[in-house]
């Protein structure tokens, strides 16, 4: 919804204060839940936050769908899912509001959108309505006073009342109508819009009613769908009233583009060329044709086809160039915009089809259509106006209508490839190397320079300064030696062997003592040299 996009964005920052709060203690988590209460109350636009009736029903009525003590879930969710509990929450809440109201229970803060929108509607649509008979009584003014220059002097027209500029000022009045017109409709529409949405408002209160009916406890699956889908529906209501604004503010902003005209109309000799010729009115020039075929058929051009209202299936679909202006009055050189009528029938030329003020107009446009197409565009190069109020930019391929314009950039290229080349050095650098900020370091250079002026130099010669010569002197430089003086070396000598024998088994006597042994030594070494 357009009120509520244009709430979200005014809502960022207390929204992002309650996703990325992280409260601990009570007095945090308290805060945290005002904080919740003022962003329902500023999403929904019922009340304003510094009222304490209204803050005090908007906490009561969040406390029934959202305690206190669900905080602790709250802040454990994602920012995705927080945001999107923020605006559940901000929908049954304002359900409730709502249909507390309706019961007598509460509301305060609420205005009654509905009523306002009854009463503003057709004052509007009042208001657009008398500007649009000022615009085309002004046309038709100025219609009259073109067809009376013709006869008259220039002496006996001011500076001012030329006729290229009651050209300008008949083709402001009828700009101005056809914006009016646009305008109208908008609001016709938007008056459907809110007869639906109260339709649907009402119902849906009393299939609450049918719902609730008295009962201490209904099931949130109930009851909650319900109350969301009636804060969808003041939704709209809101945004029908942001809309009718804008339309209201736009009418308003049209009124300095008629002063122009109101002055041209004040002027002398434009009273006095009104006052000598009888305005012929839009209703007057429709009442002198009853309708009907009016064209004869030996007076049809045999290249346009005619199409009438009796015989035609969609006819008041038809596409009619130049807006249903009369294409011949426009190809003259005191070109009119006059309205044509379509009871006379319409023409179809070259796929395109044409309406005329009167039978004898249609006739002679048929003759020679390219012709009159051609002065038609060339009277919109001398008045560029024209262009975009007879949509002409086929016939132009260098202009292109507003609404293309705007299809062409509610549809932005998402994805281009570019390339760019940038010169290493641009411009030359310009690095002052010995540049100081230093105030006390310039000072000081400064001073330097002032000393440098009074110091004087000086140079002395001897009689042997002459024999000075420069001197140099070629060494070798050492060279890198080295020496070993450690060697290795073994030798291998025979293993000492003896063996002694003799040892064992001696021999007794008779008294049991041994005899003396008789052990031999022998030498088993082997021989070094062998």
């Amino acid at each position: 919804f357009l009120f509520f996009i244009n709430i979200e964005t005014r809502l960022q920052p207390i929204l992002r204060e309650i996703t990325d709060n992280r409260a601990a203690s009570k007095d945090e988590l308290e805060s945290l839940y005002r904080k919740i209460v003022s962003s329902v109350l500023l999403r929904s636009g019922l009340g304003s936050p510094t009222d304490i009736s209204v803050v005090r029903e908007a906490t009561a009525a969040l406390q029934s769908v959202f305690p206190q003590t669900e905080l602790g879930n709250f802040l454990s969710l994602s920012k995705r899912d927080k945001d999107r509990q923020l605006v559940e929450l901000t929908q049954i809440v304002t359900g409730i509001r709502l249909f507390n109201k309706e019961c007598g229970k509460g509301g305060e803060g609420i205005d009654n959108l509905p009523a306002i929108l009854n009463e503003a509607i057709p004052a509007t649509l009042k208001e657009i309505q008398q500007q649009t008979d000022d615009a085309i009584d002004s046309s038709e003014k100025f219609i009259a006073v073109l067809d009376t220059m013709t006869t008259l002097s220039q002496k006996q027209l001011s500076k001012d009342a030329t006729k290229h500029r009651v050209q300008e000022s008949m083709i402001n009045s009828r700009q101005l109508e056809l914006y009016l017109n646009i305008l109208s409709n908008d609001v016709r529409q938007s008056a459907h819009e809110v007869e639906e949405l109260l339709s649907q408002f009402k119902a849906r209160l009393e299939q609450l009613k049918t719902t609730i009916q008295n009962k201490t406890a209904v099931p949130t699956a109930q009851v909650y769908p319900q109350f969301m889908h009636l804060a969808t529906i003041w939704f709209g209501f809101q945004d029908e009233m942001v809309l009718l604004s804008v339309l209201s503010n736009i009418l308003y902003s049209l009124e300095p583009y008629t002063l122009n005209s109101k002055e041209l109309l004040a002027d002398e000799a434009i009273r006095k060329c009104l006052m000598k010729v009888s305005i012929v009115t839009d209703k007057q020039r429709l009442q002198v044709n009853n309708g009907g075929v009016v064209v004869q058929p030996e007076e049809r051009n045999a290249e346009g086809v005619w199409y009438y209202q009796d015989t035609t299936k969609n006819f008041d679909k038809l596409p009619i160039m130049y807006k249903g202006f009369c294409a011949y009055n426009l190809a003259l050189n005191d070109f009119k915009l006059i309205h044509g009528d379509t009871r006379i029938g319409i023409v179809q030329i070259n796929d395109r089809y044409y309406s005329f003020s009167e039978p004898k107009e249609a006739v002679l446009f048929c003759r020679k259509p390219s012709t009159y197409i051609e002065s038609i565009a060339n009277n919109a190069k001398l008045n560029p106006e024209l262009i975009q109020l007879l949509d002409l930019h086929t016939q132009f391929s260098n202009v292109a209508s507003y609404g293309d314009l705007a299809q062409v950039s509610s549809k932005p290229q998402m994805k281009a490839d570019f390339g760019t080349q940038t010169d290493t050095h641009f411009y030359e650098k310009n690095i002052v190397k010995n540049y100081e900020w230093n105030e006390w370091e310039l000072r000081r250079k400064a001073l330097k320079l002032a000393n440098l002026r009074r110091r004087l130099t000086k140079s002395i010669q001897t009689n042997t300064s002459n024999f000075r010569r420069e001197n140099s002197t070629q060494v070798y430089l050492p060279k890198d030696q080295f020496i070993q003086t450690k060697r290795d070396n073994y030798s291998n000598v025979p293993q000492p062997k003896v063996y002694l024998s003799g040892i064992r088994g001696h021999q007794r006597r008779d008294d049991g003592q041994f005899l003396p042994a008789n052990v031999k030594k022998i030498d088993l070494t082997v021989d070094i040299d062998e």
